[in-house]
This record gives structure tokens, C-alpha cells and sequence, in this order.
């Protein structure tokens, strides 16, 4: 004979978890949603732009060689050859699989310079005949790659100062919030713009500059919500009752503190996305961000406004930049009535 469990009991092991129900109510708006799809859709392309855009093939075979994936290891004997150069190199036998948009972000067609949209390039060419589509894919790359890093290096130094600040409170409180208002009023985008400007740093060096720069001066939101958090959980009975049982300060925080007071970071993590984002296509948009030579959605902008008469260089990159930043924003906003518990839905 099994004996039964009270119906509070029974209430309290079916019932769903945390995780499940801040999915449920992030999930169950369509706006939502279609955000979530946009983020998914920008990640997919910004991690696939070498295998649907590139001057190289996906596969080779010419003058009786197989050549596996050239459009990644670029072997020195196709270096000279673009899919264009390719095609008319090839004689009997040969035979090539090019990839969906057969542009690199970086080859120049010079017989299309300024070109609008057409069957050869999709969404027309800029100033020096390179292919927008081909740009603007592997432009995600580096827009997502600055906004995730940026955010990433702001999220770790502002939960960790504010962690301090709010658990040890007293003198280690009052300096760090010093720190936190001077830090606070340095203008980023001035920032930027002189560290660039006197280091120079070219191609991926330009972006990893961005990505510091952003994260370490941005990090002083976060820093204020983990405060603010954490001087609300740290007065509670389990947290107390950890210290009366003589657990250390490292365990009170990592078991206790911090994963009951890390939503509000989340919700700043998606905000500072997009703004990342944003900033970054400002600054290529001025000509103080990523090199030419390398893609970047800010950079096409700028092409636009020096070409009014080419609509496409305006119409397209700024549409994904709005598209990005919008997803992230809406998302962000999503998460943040999904982990505010008087928003809710019943399971």
C-alpha cells in the first residue's frame, strides 16, 4: 500500500521550473518569437557567410587535381583565380561547385562598378565593383563578433565590481561606485574614435580595439543593476543562514548571490547587444571603425552617402543593421517581462 502525498505536495513536484516558465512566457508572444528567429537567422549567416559567398569554389577539380573546400584553406594554386578567372581556366574535364553567391566580400568586379541589382549581383555593387550581398553577409560577421565580445568584457567586469561593491559594502562600495561614475562619464564614441585614430590597427586588430573599448567603458550599467540586486539578496534568510553555517564568501556568492540576482544582467547583455552593434556601424559609417578591406554594414553606408545616386548602398546594409538591432531590443525586452515574476503566465 503506497501512501499519497497532500495535494500541496502534489502541486509542488509537478510543478514546471523556472527555466520552463520564462521560456513559456518569452515564447508565447509572437513578436517574440520572430525576434528570436532573426537572432537565430543573423548567427546562421554570420557563421556560414565563407559557404554561400565566396570567390573560391566549394570543390574543384582542375588539371586533374581534387581540390576539397578552397574557398576556406585558399591553396596557393587557386590563389590567382577568382570563380570568374576559374570558369574561363577551365578545360575538358575540369569541373567546379561555386558557392551560392559567387562573390567575396573583397573581389572586385571591375566591369560593375556602381552597379544596381541585377542577375549578376543580386543587390548591385559598390564604388569599387565589390558585391553588396556578399558584404553585407559576411558583415554580420563582424558586427555580431564586435557585440558579442563587447558585451561579453562588460557583462565580466560589471557583475564582478558589483558584486563586490554590494556584498562588502563600506569603504570597498564607496570607492568602486567612484570608480563606476568616472568611468560612466567617459564618452565612448570619443574614445574610440582617438584610440583608433592613434593605433590604427588594421583588419581583425581594428575590430578586437572596437570590442575592448566598447566593454571597458560600457560595463558601469551592469555594475549598478548587480549592486542594486545584490543588496536585495543579500539580506535574505539563505543567505544568512549560509553565513551561520560557515560557508565562505566565494560560496555564498557563486551558490547563493549571484544566480538569484543575474536576470537584470541578462536583460542588459541583449541591450548592450545592440547597442554594440550600433556603435560599431557608427563609427565605420564616420570612417573611424573597420577597414575597407574588410566587410562591415557601416562601411557600405558610407559608400551610399559619398554615391546618393546608388540607393542600394543605403537601402540594404541599413536594413540589417535595423533588423539586428531591433531583434536584440525586442528580445531583450521579452526577456525582461519574462523574468519579472508579476508578469507570469500559469502553467
Amino acid at each position: 500500500m503506497t501512501a499519497e502525498l497532500p495535494e500541496p505536495a502534489v502541486r509542488l513536484a509537478t510543478a514546471p521550473s523556472y527555466f520552463r516558465i520564462v521560456r513559456r512566457q518569452l515564447w508565447q508572444y509572437r513578436l517574440n518569437r520572430m525576434a528570436l528567429y532573426v537572432i537565430a537567422a543573423l548567427i546562421a549567416v554570420a557563421a556560414s557567410a565563407d559557404w554561400v559567398a565566396s570567390d573560391k569554389p566549394l570543390i574543384a577539380h582542375l588539371g586533374g587535381k581534387l581540390y576539397v573546400l578552397p574557398n576556406l584553406r585558399d591553396p596557393p594554386e587557386l590563389r590567382m583565380y577568382d570563380n570568374q578567372l576559374l570558369m574561363r581556366a577551365m578545360k575538358d574535364g575540369d569541373w567546379a561547385i561555386v558557392t551560392v553567391v559567387p562573390w567575396g566580400y573583397n573581389s572586385h568586379d571591375l566591369s560593375s562598378v556602381l552597379a544596381p541589382p541585377s542577375s549578376r549581383h543580386w543587390l548591385g555593387t559598390d564604388s569599387s565593383g565589390r558585391d553588396v550581398l556578399a558584404r553585407v553577409l559576411h558583415g554580420a560577421r563582424v558586427s555580431l563578433a564586435v557585440g558579442a565580445m563587447a558585451v561579453t568584457v562588460l557583462v565580466a567586469i560589471g557583475t564582478l565590481l558589483g558584486t563586490l561593491a554590494a556584498y562588502y559594502g563600506g569603504l570597498v562600495d564607496v570607492v568602486l561606485m567612484r570608480v563606476v561614475e568616472v568611468v560612466h562619464s567617459i564618452p565612448t564614441i570619443l574614445l574610440l574614435v582617438t584610440m583608433l585614430a592613434v593605433l590604427a590597427p588594421e583588419g581583425w586588430g581594428a575590430v578586437f580595439a572596437m570590442m575592448l573599448v566598447i566593454g571597458l567603458v560600457r560595463w558601469t550599467d551592469v555594475a549598478r543593476l548587480v549592486r542594486g540586486e545584490i543588496l536585495r539578496v543579500r539580506t535574505l534568510d539563505y543567505v544568512q543562514a549560509s553565513r551561520a553555517v560557515g560557508a565562505s564568501d566565494a560560496r555564498i556568492i557563486l551558490r547563493h548571490i549571484l544566480p538569484n540576482s543575474i536576470s537584470p544582467v541578462l536583460v542588459s547583455a541583449s541591450f548592450s547587444m545592440a547597442a554594440a552593434i550600433l556603435m560599431e556601424s557608427a563609427l565605420s559609417f564616420l570612417g573611424f571603425g573597420i577597414p575597407d578591406d574588410m566587410a562591415s554594414w557601416g562601411g557600405l553606408l558610407s559608400d551610399g552617402r559619398a554615391n546618393s545616386e546608388a540607393w542600394w548602398l543605403a537601402i540594404f546594409p541599413g536594413a540589417a543593421i535595423f533588423l539586428t538591432v531591433t531583434a536584440y531590443n525586442i528580445a531583450g525586452e521579452g526577456l525582461r517581462d519574462a523574468l519579472d515574476p508579476r508578469m507570469k503566465v500559469k502553467a
